[in-house]
């Protein structure tokens, strides 16, 4: 009993005070006369009640161990979970390195500041992604159109196992190019709304009714507030400005056709200039594309309206100045058919269209009608005869070089020295080579003449003459030139032999009168005073026996003249070879009639 009530080495005033206690307990109880049964019963009571307190404080101590073994693994739990949830992988528990030698509320203490760190760093992570998905849902509800916009937080709530920041990072991402879509929206939507403000302004219509029926947001005193960006927006204002794109493209033909018939009205009818500027803003819109025409009220009802009842006014004027009309459109049917060289039709000559019309037998717009169309035939059969034109006009003028050459042959005065001689000379250089393209250009325009005329099925006429009867005609007039400039050179050689003779038997001084004779056979003439000038354009003399050549020129003619030149033509035989009687060169003149007699000198 004593050795149980011993205290340990441990707690000496414990046990000073336990024994005196045991002591002073046993002098009361020898005071009292205890047997010793009774003290050792008392003792065993005594011991069992303090085995009692021990127990019970055994107990509390395991309880108060076990629950801080729960404690600190539910942090340690609380912690793993908090750094998957943040990502973070490279925190170590405090308690794995330390857990043999610290105390579990040591251990305990260690743990709680990080997970209170980690805690209040998961509410901010919270919070970032609850801006982020709140953004989100309110940019793609706006997209998508819809009025309501989910709880971001609930949705939250149902990803708290991954707030880390590669996922926080995803979600910013996608939040700048929801942000970057929307300006690309916003940019459309107002690019949109002003070019419906362009177009209704052109077309003169409503511009709020007209975006208001897209989306009624639309119509904002200041562009910048629109917020609508959705795709049934967007795609209302595209149908919206394709309808007005459409609307202005008829318009603008409408005006395009009014104007055309205005403008044929004016010129048919000689409004003054005074009258023309009443819509000069009008007209000019015709100058430009259709799809650059953004002035505000170009294109409106109202304009076409009254471009349309100028046009019905001056119709109705038009119908009182038919005949007037009448013949000055056919003058001008003339005028383009003799430019062109193409024959005009009869069936509306001045003469029976003025008759036509004061008998009554023919409507005047009819008659007018049948000219315009003729005028544009006209037109039509000069642009598929402009290729051969332009080489009838390169021919004529290589046969103008070769007059001018010809002239210019027969001048004894070409060599000197005087101003413009090297001039002429080049030209005369210049007009050999000419010369001498120009059988190929017959050759070639003859090719051309025919293949046209298989093409179009009908003869090419040129002033009423068909051009390849012309061609070939100048082949033949340039074929009989050539041999009369033969003939002409081998006269000449027979008359340089001939006085070459006379000169070697009488001697070399000639006579005045060989000379003035031989003069005469080159294309000079004395002018009385013994000096020689060139006779001018002698072309059928001996010395450039060479016919006039036939050209187109010589048929043509303002009074239908290449009518006679066909008549001549068919009914006269070709005599290209006219010699003038004072140009006749005999033997006789030059040598005498006897050759053994003397020359006569003066």
């Amino acid at each position: 009993m004593l050795a149980f009530g011993s205290p340990s080495s441990n707690a000496l005033s414990t046990n000073s005070t336990c024994h005196s206690l045991l002591r002073e307990l046993q002098k009361i109880w020898t005071d009292i006369g205890e047997s010793e049964a009774d003290k050792d019963r008392m003792l065993l009571e005594l011991e069992r009640e303090c085995m009692e307190v021990y127990r019970r404080k055994v107990e509390e101590a395991a309880n108060a161990k076990s629950r801080l073994h729960q404690s600190v693994a539910a942090k340690e739990a609380e912690l793993a979970t908090l750094m998957a949830a943040l990502g973070e992988h490279n925190i170590n528990s405090p308690t794995q390195s330390e857990k043999m030698s610290v105390s579990l509320k040591e251990q305990l203490g260690l743990i709680m500041p990080l997970v209170d760190d980690l805690k209040a760093k998961k509410d901010e992570r919270v919070k970032q992604f609850a801006d982020v998905k709140s953004q989100i849902e309110k940019i793609t509800s706006e997209i998508s159109g819809s009025c309501s916009i989910a709880n971001s937080l609930s949705t939250l709530n149902l990803e708290e196992h991954d707030l880390s920041t590669r996922k926080l990072s995803e979600c910013q991402s996608h939040l700048h190019a929801l942000q970057k879509e929307k300006s690309v929206r916003i940019q459309r939507v107002l690019d949109s709304v002003n070019e419906v403000h362009t177009l209704c302004g052109v077309l003169g219509l409503d511009f709020g009714e007209t975006v208001s029926n897209v989306h009624p947001s639309l119509h904002e005193i200041n562009p910048g507030q629109y917020t609508n960006i959705s795709d049934i927006t967007l795609e209302g204002l595209d149908q919206a400005i394709l309808k007005l794109k459409t609307e202005r493209k008829v318009r603008y033909q409408k005006l395009k056709d009014v104007t055309g018939s205005l403008f044929e009205l004016w010129s048919l009818m000689d409004t003054t200039r005074e009258e023309r500027r009443k819509l000069p803003r009008i007209i000019s819109v015709l100058d430009i594309s259709e799809s650059k025409v953004v002035e505000p009220g170009a294109l409106t009802l109202e304009v076409i309206q009254q471009l349309s009842a100028e046009v019905e006014r001056l119709t109705k004027l038009k119908a009182s100045r038919m005949k007037e009309l009448v013949m000055k459109r056919r003058a001008e049917l003339e005028d383009l058919c003799y430019k062109t060289h193409i024959q005009p039709d009869s069936s509306t000559a001045a003469d029976k269209s003025s008759a036509m019309i004061d008998s009554g037998l023919v409507d005047p717009c009819e008659l007018l009608a049948n000219i315009e169309a003729q005028i544009n035939k006209v037109k039509d059969e000069a642009l598929s005869r402009k290729e051969i034109m332009d080489k009838i006009e390169r021919w004529l003028s290589s046969c103008d070089e070769e007059n001018w050459l010809e002239d210019y042959n027969l001048d004894h005065t070409r060599y000197s020295g005087g101003r413009g001689a090297h001039i002429n000379l080049k030209r005369a250089e210049r007009a050999r080579i000419t010369v001498t393209k120009i059988p190929g250009m017959v050759d070639s325009l003859i090719h051309r003449t025919l293949a046209w005329e298989d093409e179009n099925q009908k003869l090419f006429l040129y002033d009423g003459v068909r051009l390849v009867s012309i061609l070939e005609d100048y082949k033949v007039s340039r074929l009989q030139k050539e041999e009369e400039k033969k003939r002409a050179r081998d006269q000449k050689k027979l008359q340089d032999m001939l006085l070459a003779e006379k000169e070697s038997i009488y001697g070399s001084r000639p006579s005045p009168r060989r000379t003035n004779s031989f003069r005469k056979t080159n294309g000079y003439h004395t002018n009385g005073n013994g000096s020689v000038t060139p006779s001018p354009r002698r072309r059928n003399s001996v010395g450039c026996a060479t016919p006039e050549l036939q050209t187109p020129r010589s048929y043509s003619g303002r009074q239908n003249t290449y009518f006679k030149e066909m008549r001549r033509l068919s009914t006269v035989p070709l005599n290209f070879v006219a010699v003038a009687k004072e140009d006749t060169i005999s033997f006789s003149s030059i040598g005498g009639s006897e050759p053994e007699s003397p020359p006569q000198l003066g």
